[in-house]
């Protein structure tokens, strides 16, 4: 027997069914679910289905969008849907993945520019300077988030869904000042910290339930759904 190549309203089903085996409730009236889901393929399918793939991907999302209405359903941000071609699999075969990806913008304060380094050459030579005639300050830590780096300066930042933090997270799962990154330049380094704002439902830091911790090179922070990872340029362990 082999199977028929897929169609659009079973991959809408199957998103639909991830959407009800993925809810987190929040509170008695809403759960949150996943926003961000890729469908894998197999090549013939894939190949069928690539040059509807942007339609699809509205419609479908349509769907998505409707069913989480009438469930009570709540996103971490806009849903997106991709799909991706698997090898292993055969004609008439998906699978759907889905995440929970938040949306991360800045606030209130845009961040800051990058500081100018002077050269270093080789062979002996006077200190170095900055373009002002001050040494060069070392290269900032970031946070990393969804793939995307946000750069940390002293003397630091306030995490939230609200708009007045300095970097927005639109995670339902995240308080509107939720916590506070803070950075001190400590000689040729910087000494980051985070501080709990009070929020609902806090703040993990490597595995941990805590309401202050320093913070070194790949810690990682968990604010609801959302994490976040403390990166230096170096690598160094601050």
């Amino acid at each position: 027997m082999f199977r028929s190549a897929v169609q659009p309203v079973e991959i809408a089903s199957a998103l639909q069914r991830e959407l009800d085996n993925s809810a987190q409730v929040l509170s008695r009236d809403s759960s949150l679910v996943p926003n961000d889901f890729v469908v894998e393929l197999s090549p013939s399918d894939h190949e069928r289905l690539g040059p509807y793939a942007q339609t699809l991907s509205k419609e479908l999302a349509e769907v998505v969008n409707r069913h989480a209405s009438t469930q009570n359903y709540a996103f971490t941000g806009p849903v997106n849907i991709a799909f991706q071609r698997q090898e292993g699999l055969s004609t008439g075969r998906f699978r759907v993945q889905g995440s929970a990806v938040a949306q991360v913008s800045h606030g209130r304060r845009p961040p800051q520019p990058q500081p100018q380094y002077a050269e270093r050459r080789p062979g002996p030579q006077a200190p170095l300077r900055g373009p002002n005639g001050m040494p060069p300050r070392p290269p900032a830590p970031f946070l990393e988030v969804n793939g995307q780096r946000h750069p940390l300066e002293p003397p630091g930042i306030v995490l939230g869904r609200g708009t007045e933090a300095d970097l927005r997270i639109t995670d339902p799962g995240v308080s509107r000042r939720h916590a506070e990154i803070r950075v001190v330049q400590d000689g040729p380094g910087f000494t980051v910290t985070i501080h709990d704002l009070g929020s609902t439902n806090g703040i993990v830091v490597n595995g941990q339930r805590v309401d202050y911790a320093p913070l070194r090179e790949g810690s990682q922070i968990l604010l609801g759904n959302t994490l976040l990872v403390l990166r230096h340029p170096d690598g160094a362990h601050r």
